[in-house]
């Protein structure tokens, strides 16, 4: 194994559909759920089992902690993360078979508002030509990618402050030639943060991906009210019967919106029929192509919406809804993979495999740890991967009932809240730690 002094981490997007039809090339991992916007990667051959020594193609030491998942596009890896040391907000790219350094740029000033995440949550995200980081405090840069600025542009400023109790961490998403961001926050300002000269709308905006400008801006209105008006999941894309939709989940309900106007299409909710206060989203929706399966929060059940509909959809727009018992999540965003939804209760320490036709749970499984988790799991090769705050990485075969291949644990002394997922590209994996990304690999 050989050490590499400089930072890795990044997002590489190709503009393929969130369906199970869908297939891409496996070589690039673009979007923080990778290729397809499931979670899953057709790649093979990867490795079971390994360490901080083995199986270990090098380590790239990074120069802060960040939530940030790595995205690939060929030879590079792009990263976004802080420096602990200055403060600021970077943007990295790495050499993908040597983990050296290509080129990092600072985005600008920024670390963290709480003590629970940092700026550098939201992952790049890139077409294969221009790769694009955004940060938690609105910044948002555009590069080629010999690290050359296109442009650069602040929603802060443009749009007000992100009207959050705790630290935005929305990934922008890139389909159909257009950069998407949601911003889903609350209506009056919190803790100084937010617009005070006018409302706080919550919206979904397009970018043009080669100049940053506006396209339209969506407003998206909810019932949802204080903390559950918050949302940190990011916008999916899905193609189906001819055509295609963003999925926005948030502020207690979930909507379809057509990518080139934005309208909304349909809506379906709610998750929180009393009105909770403390119901903030975190979990991205996921489709198997005939259900949008969102997830309440605080361990409430799953709820997979028909596509297909118009308008409100009400009660009827309900396929099932999980036992919460068997499967929930509160933060980690499932994935489907070779027709089952995968999903980690991170509270629990708990995997379930779910069938999409009817919610019924395959099985659950005990991961025999007491460290939370918050990464969401990525599948490939017939395995599941996905990291604890501690830095373990867990290793559990996508088959027909639970079992733990393996536990690597990844992390330094002292590490907490990891959280980043796991990318998948050209035979290996990319896990990021508080302090390093590894590159592993047969």
């Amino acid at each position: 194994m050989k050490t590499i002094p400089c930072l890795l981490v990044g997002t590489a997007l190709l503009t393929v559909l969130s369906g199970a039809t869908t297939r891409v090339a496996a070589e690039n991992w673009p979007h923080w759920r990778g290729p397809a916007f499931n979670g899953a990667s057709p790649e093979t051959s990867l490795p079971a089992t390994f360490s901080k020594t083995e199986n270990v193609k090098w380590t790239a030491p990074l120069p802060g902690p960040a939530a940030a998942t790595p995205i690939i596009w060929g030879d590079h890896v792009f990263v976004s993360s802080t420096d602990r040391e200055s403060r600021s907000l970077l943007a990295l790219a790495l050499d993908r078979q040597t983990g050296k350094v290509l080129w990092q740029r600072e985005i600008g000033p920024g670390f963290k508002q709480d003590d629970r995440s940092t700026y550098a949550s939201p992952s790049p995200v890139t077409d294969g030509k221009i790769v694009f980081f955004y940060y938690g405090n609105g910044e948002l840069a555009a590069f080629d990618f010999a690290g050359e600025k296109l442009w650069a542009r602040s929603l802060h400023k443009d749009y007000g402050s992100f009207a959050f109790l705790w630290t935005y961490s929305t990934s922008p998403t890139l389909y159909d030639g257009k950069l998407f961001i949601q911003v889903l926050q609350r209506d009056v300002q919190v803790n100084g943060r937010g617009r005070a000269d006018a409302p706080n709308d919550s919206y979904l905006l397009a970018l043009d991906p080669r100049t940053g400008k506006e396209l339209w801006r969506q407003i998206r209105p909810c019932e949802a009210v204080a903390e559950s008006r918050e949302a940190f999941s990011t916008p999916i894309p899905v193609e189906r019967a001819g055509t295609r939709e963003l999925l926005v989940a948030g502020g207690d309900c979930l909507t379809g919106h057509d990518p080139a106007t934005g309208k909304e299409l349909w809506r379906w909710g709610t998750y929180n029929p009393t009105r909770i206060g403390h119901w903030r989203l975190v979990p991205s929706p996921v489709t198997d192509g005939q259900v949008a399966l969102v997830c309440a929060p605080k361990g409430a059940p799953l709820y997979a919406i028909k596509l297909g509909g118009k308008g409100e959809l009400g009660d009827a727009g309900v396929a099932w809804k999980s036992e919460p018992r068997n499967a929930s999540s509160d933060v980690s965003t499932p994935t489907f993979y070779r027709g089952k939804f995968y999903v980690v209760n991170g509270d629990r320490q708990r995997i379930a495999c779910v069938n999409p036709a009817t919610g019924e749970t395959d099985w659950t499984g005990e991961l025999g740890v007491s460290s939370k988790i918050e990464s969401s799991p990525t599948a490939a090769d017939g395995k599941l991967y996905f990291i604890n705050f501690r830095g373990d990485v867990f290793v559990v075969d996508a088959g027909q009932e639970f079992k733990l291949l393996h536990t690597a644990k990844m992390g330094d002394a002292g590490e907490d809240q990891a959280r980043s997922a796991v990318a998948v590209s050209q035979g290996n994996l990319f896990i990021r730690t508080n302090g390093k990304l590894y590159c592993v690999g047969r």
